[in-house]
């Protein structure tokens, strides 16, 4: 039977990635002595919206997640950010690895509205890490197979600038906002028809004369 105990130390963007990951830096103790063959590891990471202060700019952008702030008393509840999962070598008393935790700047995803409207110099984000997976362990008789039990959590505060430096790395000074085919069709159309150099200028024109109106 093995003890496992979980600390996260750290968390910042995978350098040189094809895709937006940030690592999580692990550290994992088994406090009985037995040998851990392996652990196939899985990692639910939620984040806690409530256990942070929120400055007024940061408030008016999470309208849409949050509503005014007399309503966050019920509104701002635990929500899930996504999935991890890695493989653990082998090890004896404890080891540290890295959880790569895949990311989107999708603006339909909670997460990334969310952390978009958090300010770089504000305070941390609070991160709940849930841990679940299956441990392979060596003992005289040969390899035994257990679970990680399901209330094994850590927490760790992220600092805003570790996903802001993400976003910076793999989309510079742009974004990503998902629209219809149709809705693209009739923007490219708009933007042809009056000569724009670009959908961005086009989608300008259309925020500035909604402004005007």
């Amino acid at each position: 039977m093995t003890a496992l105990t979980f600390t996260v130390l750290d968390v910042a963007p995978q350098p040189y990635a094809a895709e937006p990951i940030l690592n999580a830096r692990l550290r994992i103790e088994e406090g009985t002595g037995a040998t851990v063959h392996a652990i196939a590891l899985r990692c639910q990471v939620r984040i806690q919206p409530h256990k942070r202060r929120y400055s007024e700019a940061e408030a008016e952008g999470l309208l849409d997640l949050f509503g005014p702030r007399d309503r966050w008393g019920s509104t701002l509840r635990n929500f899930l950010w996504l999935n991890a999962s890695a493989m653990v070598q082998g090890f004896t008393g404890s080891c540290e690895v890295d959880l790569p935790m895949p990311c989107t700047y999708d603006f339909e995803v909670s997460a990334s509205k969310y952390l978009h409207a958090l300010e770089a110099g504000g305070l941390a984000v609070p991160l709940e890490f849930l841990f679940s997976g299956t441990i392979f362990t060596k003992s005289e008789s040969g390899f035994s197979v257990g679970q990680v039990p399901w209330d094994r959590e850590a927490s760790y505060d992220m600092p805003v600038q570790a996903w802001k430096d993400l976003v910076a790395a793999h989309f510079p000074n742009s974004g990503w906002v998902r629209l219809d085919h149709a809705t693209v069709a009739t923007l490219a159309r708009f933007k042809s028809e009056r000569g724009l150099i670009s959908l961005d200028d086009a989608i300008n024109l259309l925020v500035a004369r909604e402004a005007v109106e």
